[in-house]
């Protein structure tokens, strides 16, 4: 089938639009279709909507519980920008209107909404160019090694190591590997900064980059970031910026003025949009300099005439890493809140959120150990139940009893250098009454592991089915249902 689109027909605004001949949908072949109906329950409307609303109503999420995932950033989601989203002026756009008709006339605004974001996460970061088409984190790490590969290549060097401190986030060595360079694992010191001694002796002409996280993973800010990147830029070496913990400084510093070359942001962290459920994410990758000359294929750029068109003329381009432009729903919701917290709101959100963290350290550091004994922390607080632990509560039993008091559980076991880690991140929205309660739920657990600690081990006793054995599960699934299916 094809669709036509008759050249009578009026755009929008009134533009007429020209025959096109776009592919609609395809025919299936007849050998994939099936010689008789499916079998599926028949239920009535009731009986589904019944079902789905109360599977719903199971469901933890930000508009419901407090969920203070650490280094996640599980932000509430504004509904002023859902609306922004929802607009028919954007939701209504298909992807190919910008490569037709003249170089996009019809999609005017959603380029500029590219290109505005673009600039103002440059203004926010110090970054010189950004590309807003990697569609999560892991997959702005990944473009963002690719281009330091491009780098180099470009300048005839050969490089062979990315190096990443033990506490970074495991899609770190993660990307590096998968771009084809072997990764280096720096320990961190008894102080909880990576070590600096061995980061000096690792450190050499063979090294194509260094992967931080600024604040780290144990929720520290790293008081010798410039000696670090100083060093790296000595021996050749491009500094990367993990900025999945970004939340922590908008405003205060800049990655770029600390000596980053290369950068992501989470857009569905630090900039409110939702990423729970696995997506939708969206990670722009930032780069100073030259390297922009290696970023990925299209770029919106501005015209003389004030109007906004696709470049692909870019010779040292790493390609397409992407489909189109990136999530395109959920820059345009980060685009919304920028706009609408300004620079000041974006200062104030990173005060909130360092403040809260701060407030659940200094009223739970009496009850659970403070990972590497730190009285202060940044946008997130990592705690340790290995006093618990001797009376044989785990930081899973604690979670667990935590679903019972109506919260989602914070990150646990991570980061691995922490022993029964607890990484709390409340974020900047969340008010002083329910930090107040969510304290008291986590002392009330720590209670219970010396007077009645059967009682964390049948946590939580509130859902509709007990406890399962995670590793029985992942290793021994159930496969009954599948098998009955067939």
């Amino acid at each position: 089938m094809r669709l036509i689109f008759e050249k009578s027909s009026p755009g929008r605004r009134g533009v007429s639009l020209p025959e096109l001949d776009v592919p609609f949908s395809a025919v299936l072949d007849e050998k994939y279709c099936r010689k008789e109906p499916a079998c599926l329950p028949e239920v009535s409307e009731l009986d589904a909507v019944r079902h789905f609303s109360n599977l719903s109503r199971m469901n933890f999420s930000v508009d419901t519980n407090f969920y203070p995932l650490g280094s996640c950033t599980m932000k509430y989601n504004p509904k002023f920008t859902e609306a922004a989203a929802a607009m028919d002026e954007f939701s209504s756009l298909h992807p190919l209107l910008p490569q037709l008709l003249g170089g996009g006339m019809l999609a005017q605004g959603a380029l500029e909404v590219l290109y505005n974001t673009e600039h103002l996460l440059c203004e926010i970061t110090g970054m010189d160019a950004f590309s807003t088409q990697p569609l999560a984190g892991a997959h702005g790490e990944l473009t963002g090694v690719m281009l330091v590969s491009a780098y180099h290549k470009d300048k005839g060097r050969k490089r062979k190591y990315v190096i990443v401190p033990d506490s970074s986030h495991g899609t770190n060595p993660a990307s590096a590997s998968i771009a084809g360079y072997d990764v280096v694992v720096v320990p961190t010191g008894k102080d909880g900064f990576m070590d600096m001694e061995r980061y000096k002796q690792v450190l050499s002409e063979d090294v194509a980059a260094v992967m931080l996280t600024c604040p780290d993973t144990l929720g520290f800010f790293n008081p010798g970031i410039k000696e670090i990147t100083d060093l790296a830029h000595k021996a050749g070496a491009l500094m990367y910026y993990d900025g999945a913990n970004l939340n922590a400084v908008l405003g205060k510093c800049r990655p770029a003025d600390m000596g980053f070359d290369i950068m992501h942001i989470n857009l569905h962290k630090t900039f409110a949009t939702p990423h729970g459920g696995g997506g939708p994410g969206s990670g722009p990758v930032g780069v100073r300099g030259e390297l922009a000359d290696f970023l990925p294929i299209s770029r919106v750029v501005r015209r003389d005439d004030g109007t906004f068109a696709l470049d692909y003329s870019r010779r040292k381009t790493i390609g397409y890493i992407a489909p189109f432009y990136g999530n395109f729903g959920v820059i345009l919701k980060a685009y919304a809140y920028m706009l609408a917290l300004g620079k000041d709101g974006l200062i104030q959100v990173s005060e909130n959120a360092v403040l809260s963290a701060n407030y659940c350290l200094a009223r739970l550091k009496e009850h659970y150990l403070p990972a590497y004994a730190k009285e202060r922390c940044m946008h997130e607080c990592v705690l340790s139940a290995s006093a618990q632990l001797g009376k044989g509560v785990h930081a899973l039993d604690i979670a667990k009893y935590l679903i019972d008091k109506g919260f989602h559980p914070p990150t646990i076991y991570f980061p691995l250098i922490v022993k029964e880690a607890m990484m709390v991140e409340p974020t900047e929205t969340e008010s002083k009454e329910m930090l107040d309660t969510f304290i008291e739920a986590m002392i009330e657990a720590s209670k219970l592991a010396g007077a009645d600690p059967d009682a964390l081990h049948s946590a939580p006793v509130s859902m509709p089915v007990k406890r399962l054995d995670e590793t029985a599960a992942a290793r021994q699934p159930d496969l009954r249902w599948q098998a009955k299916s067939k």
